[in-house]
């Protein structure tokens, strides 16, 4: 026969005896300890990225390049000369261009998935606060005021210290303390009746999700696209401008616009991907918006 599920006495037990309650709270070692301090490259943080000013830039000096490469080359090489090579060599200017093409895509569109995918994430975490601070009305005293404050605290450390900190490359510490400070709070519930017991029980489940969450945002905010993919996207845009700058063309306008446009398309492609591929820096940019909402909740509930 199964016996009925105390609540009143599994919460009144010691905590090291409560099954399940050591393999949910978070514990702070060496090895999953956060830093604080800006890391080299290719670790916790990279270069600062580009603002839209910059990126502006680099298009007109990519620019000015390559034409300059078109014009010095139909100096050197004449267009006539190279017009009656493009038989043999159209068909492999082709191949290049579809296949480079294919790569541009593929990372564009992952890169993409990714920053939705780290903005949901935001919205996921700033969704687990508001629940923590509606579940914390059912706990008893001390207790619920801890949990409302501190609810409140880590949603002004998340606006006003995580962001400007990932902006600026660092991984930041502040929401950690709160979060470690939840987790003590809750633990420390001796709950008297059996709507604070689900209050408590609810309240840890929530708590469980918001520490993914976070720990999820600090891992996209230090991740990137890697080297050797960027490596393949300088030298594939860099083969596709030149073969289409050695192609040749009856009209010298029609050329110069070739060139142009392609190059053109695979600067501002590639400045996409690495402004996307930063989901909380550079010029588009995940913003606090959520946290901000939520704590505009929580000053309506009070």
């Amino acid at each position: 026969m199964f016996r009925a599920f105390d609540t009143k006495k599994f919460w009144r037990r010691p905590m090291a005896s409560r099954p399940g309650i050591a393999s949910i709270a978070p514990r702070r070692t060496r090895e999953n300890a956060v830093p604080t301090k800006p890391c080299p490259p290719g670790t916790w943080s990279r270069d600062t990225m580009l603002t839209l000013t910059q990126n502006l830039a680099v298009v007109i000096a990519v620019m000015i390049v390559s034409m300059g490469f078109m014009i010095g080359l139909n100096r050197v090489w004449p267009i006539r000369k190279r017009y009656s090579g493009n038989d043999q060599i159209g068909w492999q200017l082709s191949v290049l261009g579809t296949t480079y093409a294919v790569i541009l895509g593929f990372m564009l569109n992952s890169e993409w998935n990714n920053f939705r995918t780290a903005s949901l994430n935001v919205d996921l975490e700033a969704s687990a606060l508001r629940n923590v601070f509606r579940l914390a009305e059912g706990l008893p005293q001390p207790q619920r005021e801890q949990m409302e404050a501190l609810t409140r605290g880590y949603a002004k450390v998340a606006i006003e210290q995580d962001w400007p900190q990932m902006q600026q490359g660092v991984v930041p510490e502040g929401s950690h303390a709160f979060n470690e400070r939840m987790w003590k709070t809750l633990l420390a519930v001796r709950a008297g009746s059996g709507a604070e017991s689900m209050a408590l029980d609810h309240a840890l489940s929530e708590v469980v999700s918001l520490t993914t969450h976070r720990r999820t945002r600090l891992l996209q905010s230090s991740e990137g696209l890697p080297a050797i993919f960027w490596c393949v996207l300088l030298a594939g845009g860099l083969m596709t401008t030149l073969s289409v700058s050695m192609f040749g063309s009856v009209s010298p306008k029609l050329h110069a616009f070739q060139v142009f446009a392609v190059t053109l398309l695979v600067t501002l492609a590639m400045l996409a991907i690495a402004d996307v591929g930063s989901p909380f820096r550079g010029w588009v940019h995940i913003d606090g918006l959520p946290f901000e909402r939520a704590l505009q909740n929580m000053a309506e509930i009070r």
